[in-house]
């Protein structure tokens, strides 16, 4: 990450060059149109850079990880241990595909 300088971002704020611009070219857009630039959708803007939104992938539930288990279960059930190891996996990965297209199970 580049060195940030309080005193020449927005507000002394913690941005990024990239974000201050950004900043920066939102109030000269709004100051052009003659609209006020001090608005909910600029707090919001500033909010989501210095406090982004928690990432949805990281949460997993018990639910997708059982049935992430069962796809794995089942895809191994169709790999033949005498194979070499990267026949192996391409069949595996062949058989968890298939299994997810099937979708979940109820």
């Amino acid at each position: 990450m580049s060195d940030l300088d309080g005193q020449r971002t927005f507000r002394g704020l913690p941005l990024t060059p990239e974000q201050d611009a950004e900043i920066r070219h939102y109030i000269k857009k709004r100051k052009q149109r003659g609209e006020p630039w001090e608005t909910p959708e600029l707090e919001a803007m500033l909010q989501d850079m210095l406090e982004p939104p928690p990432d949805d992938d990281t949460f997993v539930d018990e639910e997708t990880e059982e049935e992430t288990r069962g796809v794995a279960e089942r895809a191994s059930a169709f790999i033949d241990e005498g194979m070499d190891p990267i026949e192996n996996s391409e069949e595996w990965q062949a058989a968890m595909e298939a299994e997810a297209m099937k979708g979940p199970r109820r």
